[in-house]
């Protein structure tokens, strides 16, 4: 079966060893500030350049974990773990901004990115560490409290009906990372590179006029893909490691699942990178795109055409869209994979 992540980033242009390095990071004559931190469930690193990079990086901090402590579904305090309980829900307008894109995802994606599929994840134990296979009946009556269209956002309120539960994963992190990009740039920042868990906002060019060039995985599980030059965007990958667990059968079940059936998705793509302006976007249709399969995945990007991607199949295909075929280096090393540019 299909493993997903959020895909381990491999910063060519820096020496960051991993998110969480503590590592002294250098473009020539200017040092950054580099802030490690853990939120929405994953490590975290914000790199920083400029006169006012110590207290931007604080601040871009803070605003991540306060949307953190709105959106955790296992915080009881959260406001996400309120709108949970079912029935009319007050919230702040970051949430329903929140939901309200959610829900227009799902509804510009046919429901390939799903809001409400948290009871079937938690089944699966991918939210508890308490992993199990769910059998067919218990999937068909979980099944039963999934569909975007359940869920209805009123100004700051959120109304959803007692068993339908929302969970922000796919999309929380691109959100907060808009949000903390605006926080830096609100503080005169115009050069960072925010790693959030594998989700990457990038503001500006590298301090040396560059573009950054952000290192894919290769999602066989080594090396590298290849590089993305890229600058003032963010890049989010979907891909087939992590996040997964071994059955009692030796099937490895992942936790990217499709809507329908409730079950792991498992279909032609080995991994979806989504590159655009927004980081929400790219957070909500690496993962919709991962559920539609590739010929689905190109035939939306023909109808929509404002993002890039870049898609691996399981037959050693990679396809790209123009806007970023010239901006993609696959490794040398890495040459059973054969490029394709999507028209």
């Amino acid at each position: 079966m299909l493993i997903r992540r959020r895909i381990t980033i491999i910063l060519a242009a820096i020496c960051m060893a991993a998110v969480f390095s503590s590592c002294s990071l250098k473009f020539g004559a200017e040092k950054p500030v580099q802030t490690d931190f853990f939120a929405m469930d994953t490590y975290m690193s914000i790199t920083v350049y400029g006169d006012e990079a110590q207290k931007a990086a604080s601040e871009a901090k803070k605003e991540i974990q306060r949307l953190d402590g709105l959106w955790s579904v296992t915080d009881s305090q959260s406001e996400i773990y309120s709108v949970n309980g079912g029935g009319e829900t007050s919230v702040s307008g970051d949430t329903a901004e929140l939901v309200s894109f959610m829900l227009d995802m799902a509804q510009r994606t046919d429901g390939a990115l799903e809001p409400t599929l948290y009871p079937v994840v938690s089944a699966w134990g991918f939210t508890t560490g308490k992993y199990a296979v769910p059998n067919s009946k218990e999937l068909k009556a979980l099944l039963e409290n999934v569909g975007y269209e359940k869920v209805s956002v009123s100004g700051n309120t959120i109304s959803l009906p007692k068993g339908v539960m929302i969970d922000t994963g796919a999309v929380g992190k691109g959100f907060a990372g808009d949000r903390a990009a605006a926080v830096l740039k609100e503080n005169g920042v115009t050069s960072a590179l925010l790693d959030l868990g594998g989700n990457i906002q990038l503001i500006g060019d590298k301090p040396d006029g560059s573009s950054w060039r952000i290192g894919l995985r290769d999602p066989n599980g080594s090396g590298e893909l290849g590089v993305i030059e890229a600058s003032d965007c963010a890049i989010v990958t979907s891909g087939l490691y992590e996040r997964n667990f071994t059955a009692g059968d030796g099937t490895i079940y992942g936790h990217i699942i499709d809507p329908e059936s409730g079950m792991p998705v498992d279909n032609d793509l080995l991994s979806v990178t989504v590159i655009a302006k927004e980081g929400k976007l790219c957070d909500a249709l690496s993962t919709a795109l991962f559920v539609m399969g590739k010929d689905n995945a190109v035939d939306y990007w023909r109808q929509h055409r404002d993002f890039d991607m870049l898609l691996v199949c399981k037959d050693g295909q990679i396809y790209i869209t123009g806007g970023a075929a010239d901006s993609f280096t696959p490794d040398k090393d890495h040459k059973d994979f054969t490029v394709n540019v999507i028209d």
